[in-house]
């Protein structure tokens, strides 16, 4: 990975701010997402994430924290937070604005066990894909302590393949249809395209069940979009 998220961030907050990031996917054209959104505070954030931020308790693990947003708000409520992500710049962003502990690391070597644990923005895209749904969830509940929760948000994008007449051009002999290639560019270079996973309620459910997660609907959006939280049964 080059890293043009971290790149973008650390741009933005040293005060180099001159573009945006432009994603797409393999059913979407281009879209701009911009960097002032990445740097939002509370009452900026969705009714989804806020949702799971009055929820979040105990210690607390932020996966793909970003520039730290969330971190920064609830080590505000005096809260005990961990913040990773795999993007360096993301890290370095969020140790300078004030994420007390702040690590790069992917999920699966995270170790330490939490009362919380936050996947926001999205949280199934790190799943990459329906067939390593289980593995994670595995792992997450590896990390919960005794009564701890998962706060997971997601979207089930099945409206992106609706026709004119409300019907939909699914094609049942392909991958999961929340199974998408993620491109993301700044300032005219292009990441190394990455695996996103959208994963619709039920699914989750479905597969929280054969690990042993109760799961559970929390909140639903505007946007197709849902808050679950995951408990040991």
């Amino acid at each position: 990975m080059k890293d043009l998220f971290g790149q973008a961030l650390l741009d933005y907050h040293n005060g180099s701010y001159t573009e945006d990031i432009i994603t797409s996917t393999s059913i979407s054209d281009e879209d701009v997402l911009p960097l002032p959104y990445l740097f939002r505070c509370y009452k900026d954030m969705p009714k989804l994430e806020q949702k799971a931020l009055k929820l979040a308790k105990g210690k607390i693990l932020d996966v793909g924290c970003g520039a730290g947003n969330h971190s920064l708000h609830l080590q505000g409520k005096g809260l005990q937070v961990k913040a990773i992500d795999i993007s360096t710049g993301a890290i370095e962003v969020a140790k300078q604005r004030g994420v007390l502990n702040a690590e790069v690391l992917n999920l699966l070597d995270e170790s330490e066990t939490f009362d919380t644990i936050l996947l926001l923005m999205n949280g199934t895209g790190i799943f990459q894909e329906l067939n390593q749904v289980s593995k994670y969830l595995l792992h997450l509940k590896s990390l919960l302590n005794q009564n701890g929760q998962i706060l997971i948000d997601s979207s089930d994008i099945k409206y992106m393949y609706e026709d004119e007449d409300g019907g939909l051009w699914i094609d049942t002999n392909a991958n999961y249809y929340g199974e998408l290639d993620y491109f993301l560019s700044y300032k005219s270079k292009k990441e190394l395209p990455m695996k996103w996973l959208y994963l619709d309620f039920e699914t989750l459910k479905l597969v929280c069940e054969t690990v042993g997660l109760k799961c559970e609907l929390v909140m639903v959006g505007e946007y197709f979009d849902y808050l679950a939280r995951l408990i040991v049964k």
